[in-house]
């Protein structure tokens, strides 16, 4: 499910790319490689997005949480927006 959920988030159009947030707190732990920036919890999903400048912040937070939504199950989804990148670059 964390690969559906970081696949819908980078299909938001004001999304450059996953963070694991401060203290990398969003991350999800699996054979191989960590995934940084989702976290589907019992009781919640949360995601970490780096924003690009194009588009107001909580517009891309809303964008988020709408792509999220069809694949949450009914949990909460919350968004942190970690940094914001400049000039389009990841």
């Amino acid at each position: 499910m964390v690969e559906r959920v970081a696949e819908a988030v980078a299909g938001c159009r004001s999304v450059a790319g996953l963070t694991a947030g401060p203290r990398a707190r969003i991350m999800t732990y699996r054979a191989g490689r960590p995934l940084a920036g989702v976290a589907v919890r019992d009781a919640e999903i949360e995601v970490g997005v780096v924003a690009r400048v194009e588009r107001p912040l909580p517009e891309t937070a809303r964008d988020v949480r709408r792509a999220v939504r069809p694949l949450a199950g009914g949990r909460p989804v919350h968004v942190l927006i970690g940094d914001i990148a400049e000039g389009g670059a990841t």
